[in-house]
């Protein structure tokens, strides 16, 4: 699903003396199938953008295409159940949405919710338990006997099971721990892959940014402040401290190690094995393979 913010602005309560400008006159594509990270700290306008994603928020200005979906401020979108069938969103905590008695039910509450046929979700469900790494034996416990890593799963396996168009993952590992963490990043990746799935990650770990997106959009203060390739956005030391940000773990180690042997690196997403041969060739006297 392709995306286009056209000089979108959002202002809570307008014309009150609480008015609220949390966007700013914000542009940008997504293109469809592209894996875009969103950054910025708390009051950048992330969790605003986002919401206009699904048409939980319409632009106070601008205009927003989303396929052939148009949000405006003046004009009432119609169709807006059929655009929140396609846009899946995964939010902070999402185990905290959890409600029924079943993890069936809870999984199976979504599509019935907007008319998917019965054995369409019967059909989607095997798969959807797979990515999640549930097992069906699961199924008829309640959701709230499970550790919380597992009833975070039943919760992205409710929004997964509606196959939208675009995921919104809203800093979907809060509270894990790392290895949590990187678990759920790389069934999110993965997915994305299978799928050719549009996703976007809001997060302030610029590490997965880095790692996971292949596009980066930097908010600051409701406005848009960077965009582009991660690598080429997380080599500008100077720019990201302007708005609080560091440059990734990875980014840092390699511009430091330049600065002591006076070798780049060209760094363009290799693990950290592949980066320690380099380095290692480096050191010894050698040079990088192409």
């Amino acid at each position: 699903m392709d995306i286009t913010f056209d000089k979108v602005s959002h202002i809570y309560q307008k014309n009150t003396p609480f008015e609220y400008k949390a966007l700013e006159d914000v542009s940008f594509h997504i293109s469809s199938g592209s894996y875009v990270a969103i950054i910025g700290h708390t009051g950048s306008g992330k969790s605003t953008l986002i919401q206009h994603l699904n048409g939980l928020l319409k632009p106070t200005e601008g205009k927003i295409q989303m396929g052939n979906f148009v949000l405006t401020a003046d004009k009432k979108q119609k169709d807006i159940m059929k655009l929140r069938k396609q846009v899946g969103v995964v939010f902070q905590y999402p185990e905290h949405q959890l409600f029924e008695e079943s993890i069936e039910k809870d999984i199976k509450f979504g599509p019935q919710n907007f008319g998917v046929e019965p054995e369409v979700i019967n059909q989607r469900l095997p798969e959807v338990l797979k990515s999640v790494q549930l097992s069906d034996q699961l199924l008829s416990r309640s959701p709230f006997d499970l550790s919380g890593g597992q009833m975070r799963r039943v919760a992205i396996a409710g929004v997964l099971i509606m196959e939208p168009n675009l995921l919104v993952l809203d800093e979907p590992t809060a509270g894990l721990d790392p290895r949590g963490q990187k678990e759920i990043m790389d069934m999110f990746y993965r997915l994305h892959k299978e799928k050719n799935r549009t996703t976007v990650l809001v997060t302030h770990s610029m590490e997965d940014a880095l790692q996971y997106a292949d596009h980066v959009i930097i908010m600051d203060h409701g406005k848009l402040y960077m965009e582009g390739n991660p690598i080429e956005v997380f080599r500008q030391r100077d720019a990201l401290q302007k708005v609080g940000l560091d440059v990734p773990e990875v980014i840092d180690f390699l511009d430091s190690f330049e600065k002591t042997f006076q070798k780049p690196i060209d760094y363009h997403g290799q693990s950290m094995d592949e980066l320690a041969e380099v380095i290692a060739r480096i050191v010894e006297g050698g040079h990088q393979r192409e």
